[in-house]
């Protein structure tokens, strides 16, 4: 998995909406024509599509910005403006959509799962939106409203059937490397594997993923080393397989390995240890004995464990038999548990459409929310007509209790959005 990245931010700018158009009718024989100024376009949507086709995020670590189409504005004759084109961005399944405090806002964890990343603006309304009785020649319209912006940030949690747990140089590659097509980084060093390598083992009659996380380290749950890097590709995975190191030249023996390998699961998520797992002990061919004496009952979480079989991915020996009952338990999951460690989606609001008031200073407030940014957002607001209608669209919004309430004072400055005006209780 060349170039493989599974951290990346991406910053999300939708289209603005287009203004309303100002016009009135011209004809000849046709007096008082009335105002016929269509509607802007609404700007486009960025959205986040979740693309099996694409691997990691690597899209995203240099060029992050991602921009939809613009609305164009409105014309005389009632004609609206065009919308903006919206923009969608493929990014792998399993990625995790987080805001700038690292709340999850999204995790697109199905194959065509999308969700809105920044919302285009909608289009400001044409003149001939703005007719009443006591408004026969409306002189404004509505500018368009501006596009959702937003950094967001994107983690890749891999979405494997199994996931291949162990220190550094316990066999994982090697593992991997024999009972898929998967061409891994093999050598006789640490870390070799600095990215996760997925691979997919074909049977007869079923097929599963198996994913080779980098080997983890004592510490890894607290960051050590590149812990929370490797470990979150661990968390959807529906099995695990648990490698330790039968190898006389092993740092540890076998059952100390086992300890360090659960603590570092119980300590990041807990709930990682009542996944169905299966405990192998590698390199059985460097073994003394059977590999079985390796392992004594009583490990950290309580349970009697120990090694559910011995392999040799050099020999080959158990890999047949590892397969199989790997093979099982991940169709027993998929039976039972269809989903893996989702979270689902979460409605993120970047502007809230209720009426908010705010003390800037002593004398001074500001109004809040999108419906009251809407209401002064006029193309002309200096027209009598439009002063009138902005009164009238903030007395209906509340805006004039709101204030009451907060304690405003006539006299005081209040700012909604670029619009400022004098504060006065009506009588």
């Amino acid at each position: 998995m060349a170039g493989f990245v599974d951290e990346a931010q991406i910053h999300a700018k939708a289209g603005d909406g287009g203004n309303g158009c100002v016009s009135f009718r011209r004809e000849a024989h046709v007096p008082r024509g009335g105002p016929d100024g269509g509607d802007g376009g609404r700007g486009g949507s960025v959205w986040l599509v979740a693309d099996p086709n694409v691997s990691s995020l690597l899209a995203f670590k240099d060029h992050p910005h991602r921009r939809a189409g613009k609305g164009s504005s409105g014309r005389g004759k009632k004609q609206h403006g065009r919308g903006g084109d919206d923009e969608f961005v493929a990014v792998p399944v399993g990625t995790v959509v987080k805001d700038t405090t690292g709340e999850i806002i999204a995790d697109l964890s199905e194959p065509g799962g999308r969700w809105r990343a920044a919302r285009g603006g909608d289009g400001g309304r044409g003149s001939a939106r703005f007719l009443a009785n006591k408004r026969r020649a409306p002189n404004f319209a509505e500018l368009g409203e501006p596009g959702g912006e937003h950094w967001l940030n994107l983690e890749l949690k891999l979405l494997a059937d199994v996931a291949l747990v162990g220190f550094p140089n316990v066999g994982k590659s090697t593992l991997i490397s024999r009972i898929s097509a998967a061409k891994p980084r093999i050598a006789d060093y640490p870390f070799t594997t600095l990215e996760p390598n997925l691979g997919v083992v074909r049977g007869d009659t079923w097929d599963f993923i198996v994913a080779d996380i980098p080997g983890l380290i004592e510490g890894a749950a607290h960051g050590r080393g590149l812990g929370f890097d490797f470990l979150r590709h661990i968390e959807r995975a529906r099995v695990l397989c648990v490698l330790v190191d039968l190898a006389p030249s092993a740092e540890r023996p076998a059952a100390d390995q086992l300890d360090v390998l659960l603590d570092e699961l119980r300590t990041y998520r807990p709930e990682l240890l009542d996944r169905p797992r299966v405990v192998v002990g590698s390199r059985a061919d460097l073994a003394e004995g059977d590999g079985h004496d390796e392992i004594t009952p009583g490990r950290a979480d309580g349970d009697e464990s120990w090694i559910d079989l011995a392999i040799s991915s050099v020999t080959g020996e158990g890999l047949d038999v590892l397969v199989a009952r790997l093979a099982e338990i991940v169709e027993a999951s998929r039976r039972d548990h269809p989903t893996v460690g989702e979270v689902g989606f979460v409605v993120h609001h970047p502007m809230t459409e209720d009426v908010g008031v705010e003390r800037v200073d002593e004398n001074s407030w500001e109004v809040t929310g999108r419906h009251a940014v809407r209401a002064v957002a006029l193309v002309n607001r200096s027209s009598p007509d439009a002063i009138a209608y902005i009164q009238d669209r903030l007395r209906g919004l509340g805006v004039d209790r709101a204030l009451a309430r907060a304690g405003a004072r006539d006299g005081d400055t209040v700012t909604i959005d670029d619009f400022a005006f004098d504060y006065f209780e009506d009588l």
